[in-house]
């Protein structure tokens, strides 16, 4: 699968970490920066890889901050994008099940690595249900400016 992955300073550690895991995986891997923990803008990182997953240059995306809120709320701004901001591995699965979400926002200061190299392999393992599901993934794309 091809992911891309971004991150402002306050998540620049843990995208380092889950792109070694998506690589060890076998998923092929663009990184769209931050390239070190030195203060940044976190929408010229993130809205970048939204716009490849979009495009469907890129089947799968996930973004990084601090909390994830402000990189899930750029991501959700690009139509087609499905972003769903991850705390636990019950919402990665939801997330997917239900959302059939092409992208996850993670908080590095709300979660430990562990749990967040866990959210990646659940969000990635988990199929989207379809079904009533299906219709509601319309109506949120037909909403869409």
């Amino acid at each position: 699968m091809k992911i891309g992955i971004g991150s402002d300073h306050a998540g620049y550690r843990y995208k380092e970490e889950i792109k070694k895991l998506l690589s060890k995986l076998g998923h092929e891997v663009k990184d769209f920066g931050t390239k070190s923990e030195m203060t940044v803008d976190y929408p010229a990182f993130i809205r970048p890889v939204a716009e490849a997953v979009a495009r469907g240059e890129l089947e799968r995306g996930v973004v990084l901050g601090g909390s994830g809120n402000g990189e899930a709320m750029v991501a959700n701004r690009v139509r087609g994008v499905r972003c769903a901001l991850c705390w636990n591995e019950e919402s990665a699965r939801l997330g997917r099940q239900h959302n059939d979400a092409n992208m996850i926002s993670l908080g590095q200061r709300m979660m430990p690595i562990e749990t967040a190299l866990e959210i990646v392999r659940i969000w990635l393992d988990t199929e989207f249900e379809g079904g009533r599901h299906l219709r509601r993934i319309h109506m949120i794309d037909e909403q869409a400016g």
